[in-house]
């Protein structure tokens, strides 16, 4: 049985949650340029989710942080849609349906936000977080948008929520 909860970020987590993201990156042989890892907001999860309509969760066990994701307003769009951004797991917690119950949560938050629709963008080998997405209704799309200077993330997809 999981102990596993998922929450909302608090500020004492921002340290946790920058190491577990730049560190499930290192393990998948990510680009640090062009990517997440190279995000600014990186080392201040919390202040900048602390802003109306965005929501950043982490999936804590035993004290320790294992995974997070969260949803905030696509940046440099003009229209009604969200991003889901900065979703990463740690090997302990993959293969838990931890993923799924995120997904869950983050969607959720969307659309009591009221966004109309939700966008991501991942990497082409990041296969198994595909099936996830496809499995909860995000379709590939042909092109980017917004702009969230993730520039090396070639696959971008779309849910209509």
């Amino acid at each position: 049985m999981s102990t596993a909860i998922i929450r909302e970020i608090q500020p004492q987590d921002n340290k946790q949650v920058a190491s577990v993201i730049r560190q499930v990156l290192i393990d998948l042989g990510v680009p640090k340029v062009g990517t997440a890892y190279a995000d600014k907001a990186l080392d201040h999860m919390y202040e900048n989710y602390n802003v109306p309509k965005a929501s950043y969760f982490v999936v804590e066990e035993n004290n320790k942080i294992i995974g997070c994701a969260g949803v905030a307003q696509l940046e440099n769009y003009d229209g009604n849609v969200c991003e889901l951004q900065k979703m990463y797991f740690t090997e302990e917690a993959r293969g838990r349906a931890l993923g799924a119950q995120m997904m869950n949560t983050c969607l959720i938050q969307a659309r009591e936000f009221g966004f109309e629709k939700c966008y991501l963008e991942t990497m082409p080998f990041m296969e198994d977080a595909q099936k996830l997405y496809k499995k909860t209704g995000f379709q590939y799309i042909d092109a980017p948008m917004g702009d969230t200077g993730h520039y090396s993330c070639p696959v971008w997809m779309l849910l209509e929520l």
